[in-house]
């Protein structure tokens, strides 16, 4: 059932529960005092028939009916329409879930739509019931207890971000990797806080510039001002929550580069190294190349010599320079030709 709680006050005091809506009209008619109609996720037959009833406009019926819309005041005439963003955080996820509660507030009557499980309203109402004197002050008094509760409740979704804050700092010097996509969905969920909560600034101004035109207690006025310093509070701590994630994500980035120039300068310096070997070894290389020219071309040199040596060392009986008077210089002499020659080539060719 869309309708969870429905109630009747006369001075601030609960003086009949209706089972359904249309008993409600009948007996606020009767009795002269206010309703308080609890809805949650209603259908279009239950807004419409709370609206007929009440004269609410049809552009505030629509926002309440469709959900999803920012945190906003607006009157239109003797009605006013209040949308609000509650937030709880879910320790188990780490993250911030956000809900919406809308309020028709005018002449005898008060109705809240909630579209999330939270905020629990009714403890609210409770509270409102154990304080008549409060209640009897009218609709205002069931805007004021909603605020609260609303504001209050932002208190543990503080303390949850800013623990993670500085987790994510721990992170951050640790050299997480995944630090970067977290600092990312964390500000998301601040930016989203802060949309929440910076217009109930502007909202609640609002309603205090407006309380004389609109009769509202001074009671009212005194408790409307201390949830104005709760909101002021909370939202400084968003700003500066943005502000501490947003230069989390700069420092990041600096570390980020730091590490790539770093990496890029022992790339570099090991290149260099490399480099150094290289030429250090292409030296040694050259070097062997030159003595294995060197050590190749006096082999070639004395090669012949002993080429010639060795043929006419052979003992065979028949030579024909064995007996020849000239056998022997021209042997030494075919040795040093060979020899000078080969030396010639080689000094040309500068293996020598």
């Amino acid at each position: 059932m869309a309708l969870i709680d429905n109630a009747i006050y006369v001075a601030g005091a609960r003086v009949s529960s209706p089972k359904n809506l249309d008993e409600t009209y009948e007996q606020l008619h009767q009795s002269g005092g206010m309703a308080w109609i609890g809805l949650y996720r209603p259908d279009a037959a239950e807004i419409h028939s709370v609206a007929q009833e009440f004269s609410l406009h049809p552009l505030a019926v629509e926002d309440a009916l469709k959900g999803h819309q920012r945190s906003k005041l607006e009157r239109f005439g003797e009605t006013l329409f209040v949308v609000l963003r509650p937030a709880r955080y879910l320790d188990a996820e780490e993250q911030v879930e956000f809900g919406e509660v809308s309020l028709f507030l005018g002449p005898g009557f008060a109705v809240t739509v909630r579209h999330a499980e939270k905020p629990d309203l009714a403890n609210v109402r409770l509270r409102m019931e154990s304080n008549p004197e409060l209640l009897s002050l009218g609709p205002e008094a069931v805007l004021y207890a909603v605020l609260d509760e609303v504001v209050d409740a932002y208190a543990p979704v503080i303390a949850g971000l800013e623990n993670d804050i500085d987790e994510i700092e721990d992170q951050l010097f640790g050299g997480d990797p995944s630090v970067s996509r977290r600092i990312y969905e964390l500000l998301g969920e601040v930016i989203e806080f802060q949309r929440a909560t910076v217009p109930l600034r502007g909202m609640l101004d609002s309603l205090l510039r407006g309380s004389e035109k609109y009769q509202v207690e001074v009671e009212l006025q005194r408790s409307f001002r201390d949830v104005l310093d709760h909101v002021l509070r909370v939202t400084e701590r968003a700003d500066s929550f943005r502000v501490l994630l947003e230069n989390a994500l700069t420092v990041h980035a600096t570390l980020v580069t730091q590490q790539q120039n770093d990496e890029m300068r022992r790339l570099s310096e090991a290149g260099l190294a490399q480099n150094e070997e290289t030429r250090r070894l292409s030296e040694v290389g050259l070097a062997q190349n030159e003595e294995v020219k060197k050590i190749s071309a006096w082999a070639a040199i004395l090669f012949a010599p002993t080429l010639v040596g060795t043929i006419y060392g052979m003992n065979f009986d028949h030579m024909p320079e064995l007996h020849w008077s000239f056998g022997y210089p021209m042997a030494v002499a075919a040795m040093g030709v060979c020899g000078f020659v080969l030396y010639k080539i080689c000094k040309r060719r500068r293996w020598l």
